[in-house]
Formats: structure tokens, C-alpha cells, sequence
């Protein structure tokens, strides 16, 4: 049997075009996912050119050493991009960017305060108002914050000002003035949920300032005003109602003991002393009148005689 014998060099370019292919169908980092990516070692596929650029970094490295000297404060996480390619989240620390070759985006993880400017907002039942809001996040994913979004914070920020106006337009001002919390707890669940593939989390939505027109502002004066004067008119028809109950339970007493009228009497003419000193009270009982208009009746017998 005859066998046919492949030239060395043709079993290494083939070697060599196998590679590449590869390495070109290799896929890209997972940068949606909110865990840290999978740090690439060394062995990543850069090509000849790749490798004569590093090889030039490290020779130009005693050169450049002073220059190319990266600080990861405590608070920030940095991103080290090599020849265009994140291969690694860096902790705090100090790091050397070999040069040409090592690029450093440093992320930090403070939270950070937006305020968003002053919103025209027109609320459920059609009234007209302006409010403005103060946004709470964070970055909590150091690689999504930086390769799926151009700039994090202005997205925040336009996104912050769009759901402003979204969620208060479906509230009635009554709802706006009264439950501020429970419209800024909704607010930040919904930009927690469009921001969460940025690698941000909103941490609080304060709604600080609610500013209504001058003519609104008199209508409820007005309006609170007259519910004043309602409650205050249902609470002294109340005590009249109440007082006039104790009356005629004090009358059915007073008819029941004649002599509780008598000490009513004399109570009242204690207070009358106090009061005015200089008033002088004679008290005369009512019986005198009483005899005294019975005695002044024509006796109908006497009329009979004459």
C-alpha cells in the first residue's frame, strides 16, 4: 500500500489557519452579566503584530516606568484593557500599564447624588406643576458601567428626568402632595430596572419640591378654608346637640325634686356676687306670689250672695 506523504510546511500553514480560525469563532467576554467577567490570561489571542507591540512595551519600560504607573484607590475599581481587549477588574492597588500595549479606566464606586433639574409635569386630573427630584446610585459593576454604556452617569441622568415625568403623569396631584414616598419608591424600582444592565443600582428617589401655579395655590386656600368652616359648624352643632340633651335630662330631675331648683337658685345668686359686688339681690321666694295671687282671686261664692 502506498501512502502519500504531506510536505512538512503544508502541515504547518494548515496548523497555522486552524488557529486562527479558531481564535477568530472564540467568543467575546460576557459583559452583560452583572458578575465580574472572566479575566483573560496572557495566552489571549493578540496575532504576530500584538506580540511585537508588547515586546517594544517591555523594552521601552525602564523608559516610560515613571509615567505608566496606575493608583486603584479604595473606592474604585479599574479596568485594564490590553490592545483594545479588557482582560482584567484590578482591586485597589498600585499597577504598572505597560506602554502601548495596557490601558487603565478607573470606576468609582462611591455613591453618587443626581439632582434632576426642575420638571413641567401635568398630573392625572390636569393640573399643571413643576417638580424636581434628587437621584441615589452606585456602580456595582465595574465592567458593564464601562463597556455596555458610554457614559453611565449622563445616562442616569436623562433617564432619571424621562421617568420623572412618566410616573408622575399617572398620579393625581392629591397623590403627588400626599404620598411622596410611596412615587419615589416606584421611581427608583423602575430606573433599578432599566439601569441594572449598566451595572448601576439606584439606591433612593427623593421628589424634593413640588411648586404649583399662583391661581392653584389660592383654589385650595379656598378650598381648605371652607373645610375648615364645615368642620368647625358640625362640631358647634354637635356641642348644641349634646348640651341640649343634658338640659332635659337636668329639667327631668329638677321636676322629679323641687328642691334642686331651689339650690339652683341660690347658686346662681353666689355667682351674680361675685361678679358684680355692687349688685344688691333681694331674694323673694316665689310661694309669696303664689299666695299672694291666690288670695287675689274672686271667691265664687261671695259673687253668688250679692
Amino acid at each position: 500500500m502506498e501512502t502519500q506523504k504531506v510536505p512538512q510546511e503544508a502541515t504547518k500553514d494548515t496548523s497555522i489557519q486552524i488557529g486562527h480560525n479558531i481564535r477568530d469563532i472564540a467568543p467575546a467576554n460576557d459583559l452583560q452579566t452583572t458578575r465580574e467577567p472572566e479575566i483573560l490570561g496572557s495566552e489571549a489571542s493578540t496575532g504576530y503584530l500584538g506580540q511585537y507591540i508588547i515586546l517594544l512595551g517591555y523594552i521601552l519600560l525602564p523608559f516610560l516606568f515613571p509615567f505608566r504607573v496606575v493608583v486603584v484607590q479604595q473606592y474604585e475599581r479599574a479596568l485594564r484593557f490590553r490592545l483594545g481587549r479588557m482582560v482584567q477588574i484590578v482591586p485597589p492597588g498600585v499597577y504598572y500599564a505597560v506602554p502601548l500595549v495596557d490601558t487603565f479606566r478607573k470606576v468609582d464606586l462611591r455613591v453618587r447624588t443626581v439632582e434632576v433639574p426642575r420638571q413641567s409635569v401635568i398630573t392625572r386630573d390636569g393640573v399643571s406643576c413643576s417638580v424636581d427630584a434628587v437621584i441615589y446610585y452606585s456602580v456595582v459593576n465595574a465592567a458593564a458601567a464601562i463597556c455596555n454604556v458610554a457614559s453611565y452617569a449622563n445616562s442616569t441622568f436623562l433617564l432619571g428626568q424621562t421617568t420623572l415625568r412618566s410616573v408622575l403623569g399617572q398620579v393625581d396631584l392629591d397623590t403627588l402632595l400626599a404620598k411622596r414616598d410611596q412615587i419615589g419608591e416606584e421611581m427608583r424600582k423602575v430606573l433599578d430596572k432599566e439601569t441594572e444592565s449598566w451595572g448601576i443600582r439606584v439606591s433612593n428617589v427623593e421628589i424634593r419640591d413640588v411648586v404649583l401655579p399662583s391661581d392653584m395655590i389660592r383654589f385650595m386656600a379656598s378650598q381648605a378654608e371652607a373645610e375648615r368652616e364645615r368642620r368647625a359648624k358640625i362640631i358647634s352643632a354637635d356641642g348644641e346637640f349634646q348640651s341640649s340633651q343634658k338640659l332635659a335630662e337636668a329639667a327631668a330631675v329638677m321636676q322629679r325634686e323641687p328642691m334642686t331648683l331651689q339650690l339652683r337658685y341660690l347658686q346662681t345668686l353666689a355667682q351674680i356676687s361675685a361678679e358684680n359686688n355692687s349688685t344688691i339681690v333681694f331674694p323673694l321666694p316665689i310661694d309669696i306670689f303664689r299666695a299672694l295671687s291666690r288670695n287675689a282671686e274672686p271667691s265664687p261664692v261671695g259673687n253668688n250672695v250679692r
